[in-house]
C-alpha cells in the first residue's frame, strides 16, 4: 500500500508536501530540468513542461491550483509561501545551489515580480541529507568560506570512530546553511520550519548518496489553494 506524502502545515491558503519513496502523487506537479544552478523561472500557465524549464532549479507562481515542485534525493528542498501576495515558490538547493544562494535569488524574484516582502514569507526546509551524513572534502568547505557563510554555524570536523564511515572528516550542515540564507534574506526565524529528516539514514526517502545517482526522486511540491 502506498504511503501518503509528508504534508506541511504552512497555511490554510496553500498545500505543501514531500513524497516518500512509495508515495503516489495526488496531482500533477510542474518541475524544472534541474542542473544544480541558480536559475529561477516564473510558472505562468498550468501546462508548462519540464523541457520548457531546462536549467531551472527554482520555480515561482501566483496561479491558484498550479502545483510547482522540485526533485531531490539528498539535496535541500525549500518551499516558500507569501500569504499576503498569494505567491508560492519551490527551490532545489544542493550544496552547489546553496553556495550560489538560490533561495535568496528566489526571494528576490518573488519581490521583483509580485511585490513579495521577505518578512511575510513562510518557509519549509524539507527532507535532505543531514549534517552527520554530509561528509565533504576541504574544497567544498572552502567554497562555503569564500562565499561568506558562517562556518562556525554550518561546518564541523568529526573525528569519530565506528562503522558509520560518514562520521569522519569535514561536514556541512545544509539545513542550517539554508536557514541562514533565508534569515539573511529577511525571512523571520520563527517563520522557518526545518523538518530535520536525514534522507541518507531514513530509508523512507530516496538518497543518491546511499543508493546511487540513478535512484528515484522525492517530489517536494507546493500550490495555492
Amino acid at each position: 500500500m502506498a504511503s501518503a506524502p509528508l504534508y506541511y502545515n504552512l497555511d490554510d491558503g496553500c498545500e505543501a508536501f514531500s513524497t516518500l519513496r512509495d508515495s503516489v502523487l495526488p496531482y500533477h506537479v510542474i518541475t524544472g530540468h534541474q542542473v544544480h544552478g541558480s536559475a529561477v523561472a516564473i510558472v505562468d500557465r498550468p501546462d508548462l513542461t519540464r523541457e520548457e524549464l531546462e536549467g531551472i532549479d527554482a520555480l515561482v507562481t501566483n496561479k491558484p491550483g498550479v502545483s510547482i515542485g522540485v526533485r531531490t534525493a539528498d539535496c535541500v528542498p525549500v518551499l516558500l509561501y507569501d500569504p499576503e501576495k498569494r505567491v508560492v515558490a519551490a527551490v532545489h538547493s544542493g550544496w552547489k545551489g546553496t553556495v550560489r544562494r538560490i533561495a535568496e535569488r528566489t526571494i528576490f524574484t518573488m519581490g521583483r515580480q509580485f511585490g513579495c516582502v521577505p518578512s511575510n514569507l513562510k518557509a519549509v526546509i524539507g527532507p535532505a541529507i543531514g549534517p552527520q551524513s554530509f561528509q565533504v572534502g576541504e574544497e567544498v568547505v572552502a567554497h562555503f568560506k569564500d562565499q561568506g557563510f558562517p562556518l562556525e554555524t554550518i561546518w564541523f570536523f568529526n573525528e569519530g570512530e565506528g562503522e558509520y564511515a560518514m562520521h569522519h572528516g569535514h561536514h556541512i550542515d545544509l539545513w542550517k546553511a539554508n536557514r541562514w540564507i533565508l534569515e539573511q534574506s529577511g525571512v523571520p526565524a520563527e517563520n522557518i520550519h526545518t523538518i530535520c529528516i536525514d534522507t541518507y539514514t531514513d530509508e523512507r526517502f530516496f538518497s543518491a548518496r546511499r543508493e546511487g545517482i540513478e535512484c528515484g526522486r522525492i517530489i517536494n511540491a507546493i500550490k495555492l489553494l
